[in-house]
């Protein structure tokens, strides 16, 4: 059966806009930091135009539900719910980690990729994949938040790719770990990498109502440095 998904993605940076149509990806993307706001619909207008499909064609709505920056989560999940309610359309959430997985696969062929997102305040947000000979990511354990000098991998054997903004934050992390890793060029998820998994996903019925979508954070609680006469 052929899909049409639209995939939009603003949880980092790098904000993009992905549709497959007929075996044919249309993508948008542009590394745009505090401009996701103008930049997104735009581009959903461009993939659809150029598609020429309506929202109200589309099978799902996929979405990057983090982890990444908790603006830029709330942005794409905002946007897409808007998008979805007035489909109607179902919406299926895709791990920003998992994605950077799927975009090491398509350029270097990687089936184990560590990814790894620059999470600010001394913190990364950590997941590391492995990918099933059906073409499916599995999580090795949990995705979760953790300093860099405390984090050890869950699995130590192969090879594994770097992935993400987390590995040039922290130069000297992947010299420590006791594993074989790879360096590749990827830093930001991709939204054209999210519809495979999100392909998965609606043929195994993963689908929520735009209402029922939700983000992940990883971290629950910001410390927030107060001003000075608010302690």
């Amino acid at each position: 059966m052929t899909l049409r998904i639209l995939a939009v993605d603003t949880a980092t940076e790098n904000c993009s806009v992905a549709l497959c149509c007929d075996n044919k990806i249309i993508a948008r993307s542009e590394v745009a930091p505090r401009e996701h706001t103008n930049k997104i619909l735009p581009m959903v207008d461009e993939v659809l135009a150029e598609a020429g499909v309506g929202l109200a064609q589309l099978d799902a709505l996929a979405f990057g539900r983090g982890p990444g920056s908790f603006t830029g989560v709330r942005i794409g999940i905002g946007i897409a719910q808007g998008l979805a309610f007035g489909a109607d359309v179902p919406m299926i959430g895709v791990s920003t980690l998992e994605a950077m997985a799927a975009q090491s696969y398509r350029l270097h062929e990687s089936t184990q990729v560590l990814a790894a997102i620059d999470a600010r305040m001394g913190e990364l947000y950590v997941g590391q994949y492995r990918r099933t000979d059906a073409g499916v990511w599995q999580c090795v354990g949990e995705e979760r938040v953790v300093a860099p000098e405390a984090f050890t991998p869950e699995c130590t054997e192969g090879a594994w790719t770097l992935a993400g903004t987390g590995w040039p934050a922290y130069p000297d992390l992947a010299a420590r770990l006791s594993l074989q890793t790879v360096s590749s060029e990827v830093l930001y998820p991709q939204a054209q990498d999210m519809l495979d998994i999100a392909k998965h996903a609606y043929r195994a019925g993963e689908t929520v109502a735009a209402e029922l979508a939700s983000p992940t954070y990883l971290r629950d609680k910001v410390t927030w440095k107060k001003l000075p006469g608010r302690e």
